[in-house]
Formats: structure tokens, C-alpha cells, sequence
């Protein structure tokens, strides 16, 4: 019962050195020109230099063509693909392919958004690719991701939460309510643990890291006396 932990839109050599001392699972990197983490495939091909083995390496990218992003993964071999954009469930499937990578697809969860809606469309993008992993569960925002904004987490049915990847709006301060409520996969942050955008703090990934963990441990225990038949005092 470990729930995986991605930090997204690293720009520097330090904050991936921050990212794996405080155990995280994944590390991504945006290659959306507008962002203000974006880096080009040069600059994410360097900085994988750092990346120890067994942390996964996850490209973010919105509105891409396959082309576009089959080039990016040439020059920076990515473990992971996440399309972040308006990607239609069959441009998902070619960006895949094209690649050769496994992909995430994100889904923007508005107010009227419908625990239904959410599992037909984990059914329809599994249906379309192989190489389709999860959902990526952010809050619909005008901008693409990192707003730093969240969504009601009571919408993820229970039978999608382990699933999935659990994103915007998560600090330090609600990562542990967050996982213990919703039970995802695993969570994906970026501004939460910042300093400024596009550079992030140490302390904050540390202090996030140990707040699912404690979710973790709350969870087994949890668990534990479910099995055992007692009530936890």
C-alpha cells in the first residue's frame, strides 16, 4: 500500500537531486512551450544524466503532434508519456505509438463532472491503445496544469481510485487527507513544492514525500484492523 509520488516540472540538476534524497517515485518534465517550467528535449536529455536508475522519467506535453513528440523522445529518452492537452482519445493512441512510450492521458475534472463520465473515459482510452496506463485527474483551469488548483475529490469512484494518478491543488498540508480519502495510485505535484515557478524546494518535496507516506501508514493500519476484526482507537 504505497502510493507512488511524481514530481513534475523540474528545470535543474539540484531539485532532481532533492527529488530522489526524498525518495520520490518519478520525475517529470514539461515540453510545453508556454509553460514556465518548460525545458527543450536538449535541456530534459541533460538533466536525465541525473536521474538515478529505477525513477521513472515522464514527458508532459499539450497539443503535440506524434511527430513533435516522437522527436522529443528521440533526443530525451523519456520512460513515460503524459498528454496533457485537449488530446482527442485516438491522437492519445497515435502520440503513443508514434513514440514508443506508454502514456498517461489527463482528464480536467470541471464541477458538473460525473464519476460516470470518468470511468467511460478510462474505458475508451484503454480500448484505444495498449500503451495506455492511466488517468491523470486535474482540475479543469485555463491554463494547461500547474495552476495549483483542486477539484472535489469525492467524484473519483472507488473502484477508478487505485487506478489513477491524483493531481491539482495538492501542498504539504492536504497530500494526507487527499490519499487517505481518495486512495489513488499515485499523486503528481509541481507548483505545490515550489519556490518559484519552475524552481523547487527541497524542503517542500521532503515535507510532501512524508505527508503520503503518513497517508501510507494510516491506510495500513486502517487496513490492518479490517482484517483483524478491531476498531481503531
Amino acid at each position: 500500500m504505497r502510493t507512488r509520488i511524481k514530481i513534475c516540472g523540474l528545470t535543474r540538476e539540484q531539485d532532481i537531486e532533492a527529488v530522489v534524497a526524498a525518495g520520490a517515485d518519478a520525475i517529470g518534465f514539461v515540453f510545453y512551450p508556454k509553460s514556465p517550467r518548460h525545458v527543450t528535449p536538449e535541456r530534459a536529455a541533460g538533466l536525465l544524466r541525473a536521474v538515478p536508475p529505477f525513477i521513472s522519467t515522464v514527458g508532459l506535453f499539450v497539443n503535440a503532434t506524434p511527430d513533435q513528440v516522437a522527436a522529443a523522445v528521440r533526443v530525451a529518452p523519456l520512460s513515460l508519456l503524459q498528454l496533457h492537452g485537449d488530446e482527442t482519445v485516438a491522437e492519445a493512441a497515435a502520440i503513443g505509438a508514434a513514440a514508443g512510450r506508454q502514456f498517461m492521458k489527463v482528464f480536467r475534472v470541471k464541477p458538473d463532472t460525473t464519476p460516470a463520465e470518468l470511468l467511460e473515459y478510462e474505458q475508451q482510452c484503454r480500448a484505444a491503445s495498449p500503451l495506455f496506463t492511466s488517468l491523470l485527474l486535474d482540475t479543469y483551469v485555463d491554463a494547461y496544469g500547474g495552476a495549483g488548483k483542486g477539484f472535489d475529490w469525492s467524484l473519483v469512484p472507488k473502484e477508478l481510485a487505485p487506478r489513477v494518478v491524483l493531481s491539482g491543488g495538492l501542498s504539504v498540508h492536504n497530500a494526507t487527507d487527499a490519499v487517505v480519502g481518495v486512495r489513488p495510485y499515485a499523486v503528481d505535484i509541481s507548483s505545490g513544492v515550489e519556490a518559484a515557478k519552475g524552481i523547487k524546494d527541497a524542503r517542500k518535496i521532503a515535507d510532501f514525500v512524508a505527508a503520503v507516506r503518513a497517508a501510507d501508514a494510516t491506510l495500513e493500519r486502517e487496513t490492518h484492523h479490517e482484517r483483524e476484526g478491531t476498531v481503531p482507537r
